[in-house]
This record gives structure tokens, C-alpha cells and sequence, in this order.
């Protein structure tokens, strides 16, 4: 999974990366809240770790943002020296789902985060096959009849919602809000370029046995198709 990691200290933010890539995730650090809420809006996480005291903020603020702005759909879990109880209080009242205290223990703090993505997606399977296609969520892989496809991050997250949403329509707004964000500098016709590539990349066009169609004026449909 992706991590979005906001620590104004270099050298714990060094380290909170370093112990994110040893649990097969990728992460990026950002040293202050301003660039933080920039990069949440260009970037898509599966999570955020968010220190308590920073040079521009609190924690608090930048949590509120991302209930307010992006939604209850991204886990928080805020890392910080600071032991007291309201603190915690504070943490929790502003939309955080969990408190670490550092220094982080690698392990514990890996579970929690592992804790936080499954609460997140309890309907989310860990590898999604779905006739010639494997998607694997966790390492962020997607193969047809075993070729792996490169994909922007986008792409993939885009195919991820498709597979998991077979036989629904899905309207243009609803999949800019979950793959880019709602607050996120983009339009409808970002959502139509990708869903363009996807068809061409995973061969969508039922060559395959699967489909995916546009809806008049709506969105898009992802089925099986008969031969």
C-alpha cells in the first residue's frame, strides 16, 4: 500500500519510511502540513501517518482537513512523543484511528498500520482474480494471463475499483471522488483518458470475455460478456 507521511523531523521521518518499505509498502515524507494537504490532493495514499506538533500545525488541524476534504474513507494514524491522555483525546476526537507513540516499535507499529488498511477495506480481497486477470492489491500488481501490465498509479487504482465493482454502473463523479479525491484539480475527462488507457492496456473490449462500457451520459460498466 501507499503511505503518506507527514514528520517535520528528518531523521524520524527517515526512519518511519525505512520501516514502512520493510513491511512491502511504499511511502513519501513531507516535512510540513502546507506541502502535506498539497501532495493529498496529487497523490493517492491507502494511508496517513501524521506527527502531532508541526512547524506550520497540529495534527489535529491537518486531520480535520483530511475528514473535511477528503473523507472517513482514508485511515489516519497519528505518531508523536507526546504520551498524554488528551492528547490522545485530541488525536481521536479529530478523526484519528489510532495513536502511536515513539519510538515506534517496527512491529507494532507495521500491525497497526496492516490493522488500520483492513479496517478500511474489510470487503477488500488481498488478490483479486477475475477470469484471465490477477490483481494483487497489496503490492500493487496486475497481470493478464500471467504478463505483468505497467500502469501509473492512477491506472491502477482505477482497476482495482473496476474489479471490485463488477456489474455496477459507476458514474464519472464517483470515480474521480475515489481515485483522485474530491478536492483534487482534475475533471470528468481525466476519469474518460484513463478509463481509455485501461480498456486498450487490459484489452477491455471483450476480446477477453469482459467489457467495460461507457453509460450515456453517466459513467461506466465493467461485465462479463457472453462468447
Amino acid at each position: 500500500m501507499h503511505i503518506g507521511v507527514l514528520e517535520d523531523d528528518p531523521s524520524q521521518c527517515e526512519l518511519l519510511l525505512a520501516l514502512l518499505e520493510d513491511g512491502q509498502h511504499t511511502a513519501r515524507g513531507f516535512g510540513f502540513a502546507e506541502t502535506f494537504r498539497d501532495g493529498i490532493q496529487r497523490e493517492t495514499f491507502d494511508l496517513l501517518l501524521v506527527d502531532w506538533n508541526l512547524p506550520d500545525g497540529t495534527g489535529g488541524e491537518v486531520i480535520e482537513w483530511v475528514r473535511a476534504n477528503v473523507g472517513w474513507h482514508l485511515p489516519v494514524v497519528v505518531v508523536t512523543a507526546e504520551e498524554e491522555e488528551q492528547t490522545v483525546v485530541d488525536a481521536l476526537k479529530a478523526g484519528a484511528d489510532d495513536y502511536i507513540v515513539k519510538p515506534p516499535k517496527p512491529l507494532e507499529l507495521l500491525a497497526r498500520v496492516n490493522s488500520a488498511l483492513r479496517r478500511s477495506r474489510p470487503n477488500a480481497l488481498e488478490i483479486l482474480r477475475v477470469g484471465d486477470y490477477e490483481v494483487d492489491i497489496q503490492r500493487e500488481r496486475l497481470s493478464v494471463s500471467g504478463t505483468p501490465v505497467t500502469m501509473t498509479q492512477k491506472e491502477f487504482d482505477l482497476a482495482v475499483l473496476l474489479f471490485q465493482s463488477i456489474g455496477k454502473i459507476l458514474s464519472r463523479d464517483h470515480l474521480l471522488d475515489k481515485v483522485w479525491g474530491r478536492s483534487a484539480d482534475v475533471d470528468t475527462r481525466t476519469v474518460d483518458t484513463h478509463v481509455s488507457r485501461l480498456r486498450r492496456k487490459l484489452s477491455l473490449d471483450g476480446s477477453r470475455g469482459w467489457k467495460l462500457s461507457p453509460v450515456y451520459g453517466f459513467g461506466y460498466r465493467f461485465d462479463r460478456i457472453s462468447n
